[in-house]
């Protein structure tokens, strides 16, 4: 044994060190946060390099050189004129025309044409007549740094095709429906339905979990019941997605079809499969999560507060809500964000209760079938084509931006309520 060893054995028990000692503690002190240091900031150079590449890669996704090809030239339909320019009956005409008879039929029977949009039979004039195709798509960087090479592929392989630099995310983008050919595709049934989905989860969810907390961690008592709800709820919070999913399949769609389809509401070509069950599955998914972060947020509150105010004669429930209640409000609306963002961004629930991944109409109501952004980015993943790689990265910048201006309105209400409370 050295005798620095025996010497640090020998010293008695709160002893300070002096001289060379001091000088080699702080120095290793010095190492050991410069290490740590290190660590965190690699760590934080690694997650903003993954962010970055990812924002890369689905910008570089979402502009760039598309050649189209159509069937026929949409002036020999229409004589010169713009398609936009005609009326509806014209298209109707159109449509009629060049499409066979029980195709027709099909259209008319799925949406009658005298309740169709302009916008929509447009459309089924583009995908069945003019048959406008993307043969080839290419991304933003290659568009950039090789368009003389572009151009004289799409010369050689496609000559009756024109090159235009295109952007997949634009007005129109963003207002059509669903359709299977891609330079026509929108996600505006999608966001229409994934806000329908969210509103429902969020109505249900944020006062059953400020309710459940404020009882939990003001009025329950430490009985057996009461450990035993608090190990569910904390159990139920890690549980997967998909067994929601399975939960709400079979007591949102099929127990209570009566209710979700709207049957007894006088609701007649609908079925369990619909907004409302998928608004009860995402709220019975997120709910465990507002519990706790409402249980977390109530105990922040000082207890000083609650002394003060019983001081005063108030009783618990004017304690509660006059007092707790509103200086939890932050960190509840806070719990409140991170919900939202997970509701939103999940799927494996929402395709197990019949979330339909070909949508082409616009939801009324809470009882229509429906989609949601992810789901849709999920089918144009799962498809083949380059066309369909560029309408996914469009539909996820959509889904983050839908996400930023949700959490965005809970941030600035949050912060709102800091500054009165």
């Amino acid at each position: 044994m050295s005798a620095q060893s025996m010497d640090q054995r020998d010293r008695p028990t709160g002893y300070l060190p002096e001289g060379a000692d001091i000088n080699r503690n702080i120095a290793a002190r010095r190492l050991r946060g410069a290490i740590w240091q290190a660590i965190f900031v690699s760590s934080l150079i690694i997650g903003l390099l993954a962010l970055a590449t990812l924002i890369y890669t689905i910008v570089d996704d979402t502009f760039g050189y598309i050649a189209v090809q159509t069937k026929i030239d949409p002036e020999e339909l229409t004589g010169g004129r713009p398609l936009e320019e005609l009326s509806k009956e014209e298209l109707i005409e159109i449509l009629r025309a060049n499409v066979s008879t029980g195709l027709f039929r099909r259209f008319d029977r799925d949406e009658p044409f005298s309740e169709r949009s302009k916008e929509s039979v447009l459309q089924l004039v583009e995908e069945r007549v003019v048959g406008r195709e993307v043969v080839a798509a290419y991304k933003l960087t290659e568009s950039l740094l090789e368009r003389e090479r572009i151009e004289a592929t799409v010369r050689e392989r496609f000559p009756r095709a024109e090159l235009e630099f295109h952007s997949w995310i634009n007005r129109d983008f963003l207002t059509r429906p669903m359709s299977s050919v891609p330079v026509l595709a929108g996600v505006g049934n999608a966001i229409l339905g994934s806000l329908w989905v969210i509103a429902i989860t969020m109505l249900l969810a944020i006062p059953i979990g400020i309710l459940g907390g404020v009882y939990l961690e003001e009025y329950a008592s430490d009985t057996w019941y009461y450990r035993l709800i608090e190990t569910n709820i904390n159990n139920l919070a890690g549980v997967p997605s998909i067994i929601y999913g399975i939960l709400g399949l079979a007591v949102f769609v099929r127990a209570l079809e009566a209710l979700t389809s709207g049957a007894m509401f006088g609701v007649t070509d609908s079925n369990g499969r619909t907004i409302l069950s998928a608004g009860l599955t995402m709220a019975l998914l997120v709910l465990p999560l507002m519990i706790i972060n409402a249980r977390e947020a109530i105990r922040a509150v000082p207890q000083s507060l609650r002394q003060a105010s019983y001081g005063l004669g108030a009783t618990k429930w004017q304690t509660v809500w006059h007092h707790v209640l509103p200086n939890a409000l932050p960190g509840i609306l806070t719990g409140t964000i991170l919900s939202v963002s997970r509701a939103m961004g999940e799927t494996a629930p929402l395709i197990v209760i019949g979330a339909s991944t070909f949508v082409v109409f616009f939801p009324d109501s809470v009882f229509d079938k429906f989609t949601v952004i992810p789901i849709q980015i999920y089918n144009w993943t799962s498809q083949p084509g380059a066309q369909f790689r560029s309408i996914a990265a469009a539909a996820i910048i959509v889904l983050l931006v839908t996400l930023l201006a949700l959490n965005a309105t809970a941030i600035l209400l949050r912060n709102r309520l800091r500054r009165n409370y």
